[in-house]
Parts: structure tokens; C-alpha cells; sequence
């Protein structure tokens, strides 16, 4: 059995899908669930010609190891696969490929959701995106603003 840190990568090569498929894979599973989270040409009404991924990868691959090992934990018998690409990505592209087994269908999907969301809620991969109106990252607040409004003094956005 591999390693749960052996499992889960940041790369800036295209991901494959049947690469977490085999880190998952064994003769007691009988399911295996699969997610491919990929680029798409709108996001919040604004049309996306390409995303920047950029991560902190010691910081992040150390924490999608441990989400990976609290879900293999959690739920008996799981075990989870996650490979997300940093870069610059096109529209089309897989950001993220994740897999998760487990000895029936409903714990490798409910593996496999749990794992893509805790990735995206905590780890820390920052994502920049690109369209005809300029660069904007997401989820990036100015911390010059307050958090109740948009009091700033000495700023423009």
C-alpha cells in the first residue's frame, strides 16, 4: 500500500486521471469514485480566458496530505488520491483530479466530495483569473478595506 503523502501532488504538468485512479485502486475496492475539476470560460457572469494557479507547495501538499489522512481515518476502508496543477492553465484544462476507493460505492463517493472540498476550503493554492476586462483573483479581499464595507483611504480598486 502506498504512502498517503505518495498520493497527493501539486504539479505544473497536465494531470491525468487514470495516474489517481491507480494510486487507488486494490482488490478490496469495489468503487471507486472520480473528480475532475476543470477550467471553464465563465466565472461570476465574467467571461475566463485562462487561470494562474499559484500555491505555497510545501505549505500545500503537507496539508492535502493530512486531509487525505484524516478521510482514510474517518471513513473505513477509504482511500484517497489528489493531484492539483499549478501554472497557467486554458480553458479545458484539469485544475484537479481526485479519486477515492473504498469497498463500496457510497463511502468512495462520499470520500471523494469530502476530499475536493476540504482541498479547496483549506489548502492554501491561490487562483488568479484571466478575460477580456484584465486579471482578477478570487476569494482575495483587500486588506486595506474594512470588512463591512468599502471605507479605504488610501487606495483605488
Amino acid at each position: 500500500m502506498s504512502e498517503v503523502g505518495e498520493r497527493v501532488d501539486l504539479r505544473e504538468a497536465p494531470l491525468s486521471l487514470d495516474e489517481v485512479v491507480a494510486k487507488v485502486s486494490r482488490p478490496g475496492a469495489g468503487g471507486i469514485a472520480t473528480f475532475i475539476g476543470v477550467v471553464r470560460d465563465e466565472s461570476d457572469g465574467r467571461a475566463v480566458t485562462r487561470l494562474d494557479y499559484s500555491a505555497y507547495a510545501p505549505m500545500a501538499k503537507r496539508e492535502m496530505t493530512k486531509i487525505a489522512t484524516e478521510l482514510e481515518q474517518e471513513l473505513d476502508g477509504v482511500r484517497v488520491s489528489a493531484i492539483h496543477r499549478i501554472g497557467s492553465l486554458g480553458v479545458g484544462d484539469a485544475a484537479i483530479v481526485c479519486a477515492a476507493s473504498a469497498p463500496h460505492r457510497g463511502e468512495a463517493f462520499k470520500a471523494c466530495r469530502e476530499l475536493i472540498d476540504r482541498i479547496k476550503a483549506r489548502v492554501p493554492i491561490w487562483k488568479r483569473e484571466y478575460g477580456p476586462d484584465g486579471a482578477e483573483w478570487v476569494g482575495w479581499v483587500d486588506a486595506r478595506c474594512s470588512p463591512d464595507g468599502h471605507e479605504h483611504h488610501d487606495h483605488d480598486h
